[in-house]
């Protein structure tokens, strides 16, 4: 085999092997219609995204306002009583009386 017949075999290889690898993942669980609503919830609350500059402190600071909106929003709308108060669960019965079993 001489060097033109390999070149010719390896670019003939790597033109049938390089289209399979530019498939993007088939198998994700992020919807792209997911992305661009989180995008789109970003982009509410504050976040450009547009410079490099404060990009990990900004983005974060997005999410917590995004977070902490959804959290709200989560509290007006939900159901069943509200979480404060106290509970008289373990007392005594009645007070004055002794419990059955006292050991004699």
């Amino acid at each position: 085999m001489n060097i033109r017949q390999v070149l010719i075999a390896s670019a003939v290889l790597s033109a049938l092997v390089a289209p399979a690898a530019a498939f993007a993942q088939q198998n994700s669980s992020v919807t792209r219609a997911q992305v661009k609503a989180e995008l789109a919830q970003l982009r509410a609350a504050g976040y450009r995204g547009d410079t490099e500059a404060g990009y990990p402190n900004e983005l974060d600071a997005a999410q917590a306002r995004v977070a902490a909106k959804q959290a709200q929003s989560a509290a007006a709308s939900s159901y069943g009583p509200g979480t404060a108060g106290t509970s008289a669960a373990g007392g005594g019965a009645t007070p004055g009386l002794k419990p059955i079993y006292t050991g004699q």
